[in-house]
């Protein structure tokens, strides 16, 4: 099968989580980073990554590997049960957060409160998903990740319903569709996209990571020796 761009990024990913992770040294590195790129089909990437673990995984361990950002297999999380359809303030609040499963059809209502709806670990009973956000005299906060599908259409009387700040990042062809939508009056809903700290703090890594490494490639000079160096003859 011929890959896709998408299945090639994603491998790179993995490769930078495992660098980061002390599992590939900047050499081997390097050399599957390039392999990965000018790869044409499944046949070749998967060799690439086979024997590397699941990103912040313990060999050994039963526990699962932390969801993360693009580095995250977006198939992996879609299906499963639902752990919450809905949630209710009341002159007070409410939070879901981490991971957790997010109903099909999720209802938030928030009166005289507020609540926090965070998707940036969370999973998805199906592909696509519909958050309906609804606060009297109130406010909502829904922060997803940059790679997340996210479509608002909300409408705001006397209030406010729309995005706030973006990070850098394109949504991934493969994550789940979510459309949140539903009405403030008086009050608020925002959504945010941005990425948790582990997650920023990773991608300043491997930026550092792939610095460091054009950096030994300039030095080392196109030969794979030293750059301005050579053999002088006798």
């Amino acid at each position: 099968m011929r890959a896709s761009d998408a299945e090639r990024e994603r491998i790179a990913e993995l490769l930078r989580e495992a660098v980061a992770e002390g599992r590939l040294d900047m050499d081997e590195f390097d050399q599957r980073l390039e392999t990965a790129y000018k790869a044409r089909t499944h046949g070749e990437l998967e060799p690439l990554v086979q024997d590397l673990p699941a990103p912040g995984s313990v060999v050994g361990s039963s526990a699962p590997a932390p969801l993360r950002g693009s580095a995250a297999n977006w198939p992996a999380r879609i299906g499963g049960n639902a752990t919450s359809k809905g949630a209710f303030a009341l002159w007070g609040g409410f939070n879901r957060k981490g991971r957790w499963t997010v109903g099909r059809m999720f209802t938030a209502f928030a009166m005289w409160g507020g609540g926090e709806i965070d998707l940036r670990e969370a999973r998805f009973e199906d592909r696509e998903t519909v958050i309906r956000c609804i606060t009297i005299m109130g406010g909502i906060h829904v922060t997803a990740p940059p790679e997340l599908n996210v479509d608002v259409r909300g409408v705001g009387i006397m209030g406010g319903f729309g995005e706030g700040s973006n990070e850098e990042g394109e949504p991934a062809p493969d994550a789940p569709y979510v459309r949140i939508t539903g009405f403030a009056l008086m009050g608020g809903v925002g959504v945010d996209r941005k990425r948790t700290k582990a997650e920023r703090r990773r991608l300043k890594e491997e930026k550092e990571a792939e610095r460091e490494a054009r950096r030994r490639r300039e030095l080392e000079g196109p030969d794979g020796g030293a750059a301005g160096g050579g053999r002088k003859e006798l």
